[in-house]
Protein backbone atom coordinates (compact mmCIF):
# COMPACT_ATOMS: atom_id res chain seq x y z
CA UNK A 1 0.00 0.00 0.00
CA UNK A 2 1.05 3.23 -0.97
CA UNK A 3 1.94 6.32 1.75
CA UNK A 4 0.95 9.57 0.73
CA UNK A 5 2.02 12.68 1.95
CA UNK A 6 6.06 11.89 3.41
CA UNK A 7 7.88 12.52 0.28
CA UNK A 8 11.42 13.76 1.22
CA UNK A 9 11.31 13.25 4.82
CA UNK A 10 13.29 11.08 6.99
CA UNK A 11 12.15 8.29 9.16
CA UNK A 12 13.07 10.60 12.26
CA UNK A 13 11.09 13.42 10.72
CA UNK A 14 8.77 11.24 10.53
CA UNK A 15 8.55 10.32 14.30
CA UNK A 16 9.26 14.08 15.97
CA UNK A 17 5.89 14.75 13.03
CA UNK A 18 4.01 11.58 14.39
CA UNK A 19 4.80 13.04 18.07
CA UNK A 20 3.69 16.35 17.67
CA UNK A 21 0.14 14.65 16.72
CA UNK A 22 0.55 13.73 12.97
CA UNK A 23 -1.11 10.22 12.20
CA UNK A 24 -1.51 7.90 9.57
CA UNK A 25 -4.69 7.00 8.02
CA UNK A 26 -6.65 5.42 5.19
CA UNK A 27 -9.95 5.50 4.08
CA UNK A 28 -12.39 2.71 3.47
CA UNK A 29 -14.99 2.85 0.18
CA UNK A 30 -17.38 0.58 -0.99
CA UNK A 31 -18.44 -0.37 -5.01
CA UNK A 32 -21.35 -2.34 -4.94
CA UNK A 33 -22.16 -4.01 -8.24
CA UNK A 34 -26.35 -5.58 -7.61
CA UNK A 35 -25.46 -8.60 -5.65
CA UNK A 36 -21.42 -7.75 -5.26
CA UNK A 37 -20.54 -5.67 -2.82
CA UNK A 38 -16.53 -5.02 -3.00
CA UNK A 39 -14.70 -2.68 0.37
CA UNK A 40 -11.56 -1.32 -0.65
CA UNK A 41 -9.20 0.94 1.40
CA UNK A 42 -7.48 4.51 0.06
CA UNK A 43 -4.08 4.62 0.26
CA UNK A 44 -2.21 6.14 3.60
CA UNK A 45 -2.08 9.27 3.68
CA UNK A 46 -0.08 11.07 6.58
CA UNK A 47 -2.08 13.62 8.04
CA UNK A 48 0.07 16.34 9.91
CA UNK A 49 -1.47 17.96 13.23
CA UNK A 50 -2.40 21.18 11.79
CA UNK A 51 -4.24 19.24 8.73
CA UNK A 52 -8.25 18.48 8.27
CA UNK A 53 -8.39 14.92 6.81
CA UNK A 54 -10.68 15.80 4.30
CA UNK A 55 -9.20 17.14 2.03
CA UNK A 56 -7.67 13.05 1.16
CA UNK A 57 -11.00 12.06 2.29
CA UNK A 58 -13.38 13.61 0.03
CA UNK A 59 -13.11 11.82 -3.64
CA UNK A 60 -13.59 8.62 -1.08
CA UNK A 61 -16.86 10.14 0.27
CA UNK A 62 -17.73 10.67 -3.61
CA UNK A 63 -17.66 7.06 -4.12
CA UNK A 64 -19.39 5.36 -1.11
CA UNK A 65 -21.90 7.89 -1.78
CA UNK A 66 -22.52 7.30 -5.77
CA UNK A 67 -21.50 3.67 -5.83
CA UNK A 68 -21.41 1.86 -2.86
CA UNK A 69 -25.10 1.83 -1.81
CA UNK A 70 -26.42 -0.59 -4.87
CA UNK A 71 -25.50 -3.66 -3.67
CA UNK A 72 -28.07 -5.71 -1.50
CA UNK A 73 -27.48 -6.70 1.56
CA UNK A 74 -24.20 -5.59 1.84
CA UNK A 75 -23.65 -2.53 0.32
CA UNK A 76 -25.71 -0.05 2.37
CA UNK A 77 -23.73 -1.90 5.63
CA UNK A 78 -20.71 -1.24 4.43
CA UNK A 79 -20.97 2.17 2.96
CA UNK A 80 -22.34 3.37 6.34
CA UNK A 81 -19.09 1.76 8.09
CA UNK A 82 -17.13 3.19 5.49
CA UNK A 83 -18.82 6.74 6.11
CA UNK A 84 -18.64 6.65 9.75
CA UNK A 85 -15.14 6.41 9.23
CA UNK A 86 -14.20 9.24 7.13
CA UNK A 87 -16.28 11.72 9.53
CA UNK A 88 -14.06 10.70 12.12
CA UNK A 89 -11.32 11.41 10.59
CA UNK A 90 -9.75 7.72 8.58
CA UNK A 91 -9.29 4.52 10.15
CA UNK A 92 -5.80 5.60 12.20
CA UNK A 93 -2.90 2.84 10.95
CA UNK A 94 -0.58 5.07 12.43
CA UNK A 95 1.18 2.56 15.21
CA UNK A 96 2.04 -0.04 12.15
CA UNK A 97 2.88 2.89 9.85
CA UNK A 98 5.79 3.77 12.02
CA UNK A 99 6.98 0.16 13.29
CA UNK A 100 7.24 -0.33 9.88
CA UNK A 101 9.38 2.29 8.87
CA UNK A 102 11.50 1.60 11.88
CA UNK A 103 11.93 -1.46 10.92
CA UNK A 104 13.22 -0.51 7.19
CA UNK A 105 15.32 2.90 8.04
CA UNK A 106 18.36 3.57 6.22
CA UNK A 107 19.61 5.39 8.50
CA UNK A 108 19.60 3.07 11.81
CA UNK A 109 22.45 0.93 13.08
CA UNK A 110 21.39 -2.53 12.32
CA UNK A 111 25.04 -4.02 12.60
CA UNK A 112 24.05 -5.08 15.85
CA UNK A 113 21.10 -6.85 17.91
CA UNK A 114 20.60 -7.05 21.73
CA UNK A 115 18.05 -9.22 23.00
CA UNK A 116 18.12 -10.49 26.77
CA UNK A 117 21.71 -8.29 26.27
CA UNK A 118 23.00 -10.83 23.91
CA UNK A 119 24.90 -9.25 21.14
CA UNK A 120 24.93 -10.90 17.61
CA UNK A 121 27.80 -13.37 17.21
CA UNK A 122 28.14 -12.11 13.41
CA UNK A 123 29.05 -8.97 14.47
CA UNK A 124 32.23 -7.28 13.81
CA UNK A 125 32.89 -5.15 16.62
CA UNK A 126 35.51 -5.11 19.27
CA UNK A 127 32.96 -5.48 22.49
CA UNK A 128 31.80 -8.62 21.07
CA UNK A 129 33.38 -11.33 23.37
CA UNK A 130 30.74 -13.87 22.88
CA UNK A 131 31.59 -16.99 20.77
CA UNK A 132 29.09 -18.85 18.50
CA UNK A 133 28.95 -21.98 20.92
CA UNK A 134 27.25 -19.35 23.42
CA UNK A 135 24.73 -17.88 21.63
CA UNK A 136 21.49 -19.32 21.39
CA UNK A 137 21.49 -18.83 17.60
CA UNK A 138 22.59 -21.18 15.38
CA UNK A 139 24.26 -18.74 13.14
CA UNK A 140 27.24 -19.98 10.78
CA UNK A 141 30.66 -17.39 11.31
CA UNK A 142 32.01 -16.36 8.14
Amino acid sequence: MEIRNIEGLSVAQVKQLVNEGGRFVHFPYTISIVLMTFKRSSSIYFVRADENSFKYSYKHVGTNLVLGWWGLPWGPIYTIGSLYHHLSGGKDVTEAVVSQLIQHDPEANTSTYAINDLVNPNSNSSSNTTSSSDSPYNIPRN
